[in-house]
């Protein structure tokens, strides 16, 4: 594997683009002053999942130091795989569903957990670092508190006490927001680095954006340093940007489609 390697040229390719997408909605977001142009720009976590450790190998190689992954087992076996070929260091980033007994697991690995929900998975987290920082030498883990944005779209039936399928694509009710936080807040072993959602599909993104946006606003009154915003995917990641996503996961637009997982 090397810089001329097909599947490297076609990876470098592609992260071009996107890398030239987001120079050119960050242009358009500037003057707003929102908290991703005042930290040179927002961090991409390229979402790695279902495609080859030897990808993510090749997206080192080219300078990528973030990526994210929603499968424990999967996740870190790369990691695994990854250190074991002596590449320069990453941050992984678990964005999927976790259930509290992969918190161990995760705890040994991941840069961040995105992916917060309910109190019992931010004291297993908090557990499971504890453990893991009594035999190695690393930060707090970065928590991002998930959020479910479909009262975004209440118009739709989407609202409290509908019996309309809802919207969300999972997460904690924005009034949980806030409790979540002070949980986190109050672990040593965690950093709050503030919240993350996914846009519904079918939906124009931008009603949910505004919305983690002014939800991220009422964090950061109570959480100074909880600016994060991680938001947008490959088909929405301009809307994300317009509402200040600092961090941006995308997937399919760099490695392409998903392969066939038997």
């Amino acid at each position: 594997m090397n810089s001329q390697d097909p599947r490297t040229l076609q990876l470098a390719e592609r992260l071009a683009v996107v890398k030239a997408r987001i120079i050119a909605a960050q242009a358009l977001v500037a003057p707003s002053g929102a908290a991703a142009s005042e930290t040179g720009g927002p961090t991409l976590i390229v979402v790695t999942k279902f495609h080859p450790g030897a990808d993510v190998l090749r997206l080192r190689s080219l300078g990528v130091a973030d990526v994210g992954e929603n499968r424990d087992q999967e996740a870190a076996a790369k990691s695994l795989e990854v250190a074991a070929a002596g590449a320069a260091p990453l941050r992984w980033h678990f964005i999927g569903q976790l259930q509290k007994n992969k918190a161990k697991s995760v705890a040994a690995y991941a840069h961040s957990v995105q992916s917060i929900d309910r109190d019992s998975l931010i004291t297993a987290l908090a557990n499971a670092m504890a453990r893991e920082r009594d035999f190695s030498v690393r930060d707090p883990l970065e928590c991002f508190i998930q959020v479910d944005l479909s009262e975004a779209y209440a118009d739709l039936g989407n609202g409290a006490g509908s019996d309309a399928p809802s919207l969300g694509r999972g997460g904690a009710a924005p009034s949980d927001v806030l409790k979540l936080a002070e949980q986190i807040a109050g672990s040593p072993h965690l950093r709050l680095a503030g919240v993350m959602a996914v846009a519904p599909l079918g939906q124009a993104p931008a009603p949910a954006f505004e919305l983690l946006a002014a939800i991220s606003a009422r964090l950061v009154a109570e959480h100074p340093n909880a600016r994060g915003i991680s938001a947008g995917m490959s088909h929405d990641l301009e809307a994300a940007m317009a509402v200040g996503a600092t961090h941006l996961r995308v997937g399919s637009d760099i490695l392409g489609p998903r392969p066939v997982v038997l």
